[in-house]
């Protein structure tokens, strides 16, 4: 499958974002947990990391209307090799303002990497070109998922920690590289005809799509989901091991069994509700499941949580984008800051009641995880509300 230049540029900086994305969602939290095998460190780390997140993606859209995606990657590339500088030289006593230090430049990456990839996606997006391009982005995205992982635990073995923060600077460093060769995708010819980003931010102006409130309480609902199942995922390996290698091969195990749920997706030609009903009953089974405190059974509920995981993302995201498909570029840059920000409170929420989980069998860790089975059971009935809502208003969303 061939690719214009600009696609190609664009997969380029992506496989390459995705590698350091990957380590940092890996291993960056194992070296936190290592300092104490604290849930609140860990917990404290992401908390902060999708507050900065959420800034930077608000910020990053905004930039758009005077400048290009170049800026929002260079952004990106920029506050990954601070993170990494601060990983590799800056030590503090206060643990908790270590944590901050390195959080910030972390989300502040992440946030600017997805404000530009979400333009670039809503602008590019059309066309047979675009399809290949999703395609062979699907594949490198699963290759990485199986090969970082593990690459980076035998460097760690190898080097350090010091050694793999040295080798993703020089990742970074490509980002960098990369982020001056890609396509000049913005928002600036729609400065002058359509004003400040920041006129017409309120959320009744925003949310002028049929079923509005349906598709708000789903992304409120959808970030406890998100976040409980991405935070504890983690927390469970780390509790079972703490060897990177075999932390790697649990990993790469876990994207095995999402590229099992990826066939039977395809394999099975389901209607969209069904699926989204299996992702509900395959991640609230690995939820009650994570109640039983022996390591296999959190390995077994990990397994369980990331193929109904996989089933959730792909048919729930995929109405959402599907329903702001229709709208004009500037009015879907807004719905999507909105919908960075709801998904950002939820899991801010979430971060923040999980700062008193002591342990797993903790009383705290059991309503969180009740709290997450009623978000599952809800975003269902949102969703489905959401879909009939657009059906009654006669409004072909999907087109």
């Amino acid at each position: 499958m061939s690719l214009p230049k600009e696609l190609r540029s664009l997969l380029l900086m992506g496989v390459v974002s995705n590698i350091v994305i990957i380590y940092i969602g890996i291993f960056v939290n194992l070296y936190i947990w290592e300092q104490g095998n604290s849930i609140f460190d860990v917990t404290w780390f992401n908390l902060i990391l999708f507050v900065a997140w959420g800034v930077a993606y608000a910020l990053g859209s905004q930039l758009l209307f005077g400048r290009t995606i170049r800026t929002l990657y260079g952004l990106s590339a920029t506050m990954g090799a601070i993170a990494f500088l601060v990983l590799s030289l800056l030590k503090l006593d206060n643990q908790m303002l270590w944590i901050v230090c390195i959080a910030v430049p972390v989300g502040l990456m992440q946030g600017f990497f997805s404000a530009g990839q979400n333009i670039s996606l809503s602008t590019l997006g059309k066309g047979t070109d675009f399809a290949n391009y999703m395609a062979i982005s699907a594949i490198t995205g699963n290759i990485l998922n199986m090969t970082v992982p593990l690459l980076s635990a035998l460097v760690i073995k190898w080097m350090g920690y010091s050694g793999s923060f040295i080798c993703m600077f020089v990742f970074v460093g490509l980002m960098l590289l990369f982020s001056t060769k890609l396509p000049q995708v913005s928002l600036i010819s729609y400065a002058a005809s359509k004003g400040s980003f920041w006129q017409e931010m309120r959320i009744g102006k925003v949310f002028n799509i049929p079923g509005a409130r349906w598709f708000i309480l789903s992304c409120l609902a959808a970030g406890f989901i998100l976040q409980f199942q991405g935070l504890f995922a983690l927390l469970f390996t780390f509790s079972v091991t703490e060897d990177k290698t075999e932390i790697a091969l649990l990993n790469m195990m876990y994207t095995f069994f999402a590229l099992v749920a990826l066939f039977l997706f395809k394999k099975l030609k389901f209607m969209e509700n069904r699926w989204l009903t299996a992702a509900v009953l395959l991640l609230t089974s690995g939820m009650l499941l994570m109640l039983v405190p022996y390591p296999v059974t959190r390995i077994c509920a990990n397994v369980i949580t990331t193929m109904g995981m996989f089933y959730f993302v792909t048919v729930w995201s995929g109405d959402q984008i599907k329903a702001v498909s229709s709208l004009g570029v500037v009015q879907q840059s807004r719905v999507l800051v909105w919908r960075e920000w709801f998904l950002c409170i939820t899991r801010i929420i979430m971060l923040i009641l999980a700062l008193g989980i002591k342990d797993f069998s903790s009383m705290m860790f059991i309503f969180l995880a009740m709290l997450t089975i009623t978000c599952l059971l809800t975003v269902s009935f949102f969703q489905t509300k959401f879909g009939a809502s657009r059906k009654m208003d006669n409004i072909d969303l999907d087109a």
